[in-house]
């Protein structure tokens, strides 16, 4: 059952990335996507506002080198959030399963470790039309994880100040 309940204290957090400074991590394997995800995620910091000046894009040889990279950025202070892009596609073997995983581990841990939007933009897919679906203009998960890394910026900074 929904409800069109709204708590007299809700946060709304807006996606005007102005003066933000975003970081995105991609993953070279499997780049035919990545490269997807990453037009996409270009396209949506330009439509909210964020400045080419403003970004940093870093290459990492897979998924399971994001995170190390993501927390480098942060801590050395290039990134009011960092968007990690990449393809994990499932194989003929258990790879995926630790990949995959671990990657997404290793994203969370970063982000709950600093304080800092970190967002997982990295598809785990069974095979690679379903990748090739979630990298396309109408269904770009690059554009979509911007859009939520701006939004979490904004959601805690304006936390911060209440």
């Amino acid at each position: 059952m929904s409800s069109n309940f709204r708590a007299a204290n809700s946060i709304d957090a807006d996606v005007d990335g102005s003066g933000m400074r975003i970081a995105l991590v991609c993953g070279r394997f499997n780049d035919h996507i990545t490269n997807r995800l990453l037009e996409g995620a270009e396209n949506a910091l330009a439509v909210h506002g964020v400045s080419e000046s403003d970004v940093t894009i870093v290459w990492v040889p897979g998924a399971y080198e994001v995170p190390m990279a993501a927390k480098a950025l942060i801590v050395n202070g290039h990134a009011d959030a960092v968007v990690c892009l990449g393809a994990v596609i499932r194989g003929e073997t258990s790879h995926y399963d630790f990949v995959a995983g671990e990657c997404a581990r290793g994203i969370q841990d970063v982000q709950l470790e600093t304080g800092t939007p970190v967002i997982f933009g990295v598809l785990t897919t069974e095979n690679l039309e379903q990748a090739l679906a979630r990298s396309c203009d109408d269904d770009n998960k690059g554009e979509e994880s911007v859009r939520t890394a701006i939004e979490m910026v904004n959601l805690v900074r304006t936390l911060s100040r209440s």
